[in-house]
């Protein structure tokens, strides 16, 4: 891999796309040219990366020649149309979307749990889904010590997973209530201001979403856990861009309070924040524009005979998106 890496950015004007160049810039990542590419309507656009304004170019077939590294997120259907374009023009691909996760020869990454992974990619390497991120961050260290058998969640997560234009509808809802005018929706089919609702993806045949499954599916995947069982509610709140999470997990090995926030305290990329007698817990505007996670609300779980409660929070556009992929960027460069 070039020391110096071309780096591409698929979906440059959406909101982790402008996550993910503020995040190269912040975290000093080595880039040595960087491209912009979004859809045609974005085209001419200009974004500013090191002081540069950096122009936005459309999206073809031929975007890749030269480039090392290709950050996409601009939905599935765009990634399984032309990351493999942009493998084939020398590039390796880690991708946002849903679209190569469960693939048997693709990795799916979470650095701090199995970063190792990476060194088997053939191309393409997958970011997990942000609530299965944010929610491992504080699960997997916990499995290590005691082997989680089921987790059962509920997800309160931030419009931002839907994207800008999720972002914008929230606040225009927001004013609208607040001023006394008819409230209008365009991306979610209920009003999100002042208002929360238990659907967050489309429905499945078992009466669970799509993101409700991906918990399961790709905690299995990634904690190379293959009997892991999850069962979670997701829910969408009036939060712009942090989700949380309510975890009940049951564990093979005993366990307790105590031993699992000396586990909590060495994970990488996670915070304890555990102090609910001074009203110290993670919230989502504690953990907004933060890189790490934060767990708290640590507790021994009362219908479980070896299981833990807690709660953790994390930017949905960092962890669970952006900062995740620049990880794994980070990673290659080592390899």
């Amino acid at each position: 891999m070039n020391p110096r890496p071309h780096v591409a950015v698929v979906g440059a004007t959406g909101a982790v796309g402008l996550e993910m160049i503020a995040t190269l810039e912040r975290r000093n990542f080595p880039v040595g040219q960087l491209t912009l590419l979004a859809s045609a309507r974005s085209a001419g656009k200009t974004l500013k990366f090191r002081g540069e304004e950096v122009p936005v170019r459309e999206l073809t077939a031929d975007s890749f020649n030269g480039v090392d590294i290709a950050l996409f997120s601009a939905g599935s259907g765009v990634s399984k149309q032309f990351a493999p374009l942009a493998v084939r023009a020398g590039a390796v691909v880690i991708d946002n979307s849903s679209a190569f996760r469960m693939e048997d020869d693709v990795p799916l990454v979470v650095p701090e749990i199995n970063g190792s992974d990476i060194k088997w990619h053939k191309g393409i390497i997958a970011n997990p889904n942000c609530t299965t991120a944010i929610t491992l961050m504080a699960l997997y260290p916990l499995h290590a010590a005691f082997f989680c058998k089921r987790i059962f969640a509920a997800s309160y997560q931030a419009v931002s997973g839907t994207g800008a234009k999720a972002i914008a509808e929230l606040q225009r809802q927001i004013n609208q209530v607040v001023r006394g005018e008819p409230v209008t929706k365009e991306v979610y089919p209920h009003q999100i201001a002042f208002n929360l609702f238990p659907h967050v993806d489309v429905f499945l045949p078992d009466g669970y979403t799509k993101e409700e499954m991906k918990l399961q599916n790709e905690g299995r995947k990634i904690m190379h856990h293959p009997t892991f069982r999850a069962s979670i509610t997701c829910v969408r709140v009036p939060v712009y861009r942090a989700h949380s999470v309510a975890v009940c997990a049951e564990f093979e090995k005993p366990v307790s309070v105590e031993a699992a926030l000396e586990i909590l305290k060495r994970a990488p990329g996670l915070d304890v924040i555990d102090n609910p007698a001074k009203c110290e817990y993670p919230t989502p505007l504690m953990v907004t524009n933060k890189d790490n996670c934060a767990v708290g609300r640590i507790r021994k779980d009362c219908a479980f005979d070896n299981g833990l409660s807690f709660w953790v929070s994390g930017d949905q556009l960092l962890k669970g998106a952006a900062l995740n992929a620049v990880q794994i960027a980070e990673e290659l460069l080592k390899l």
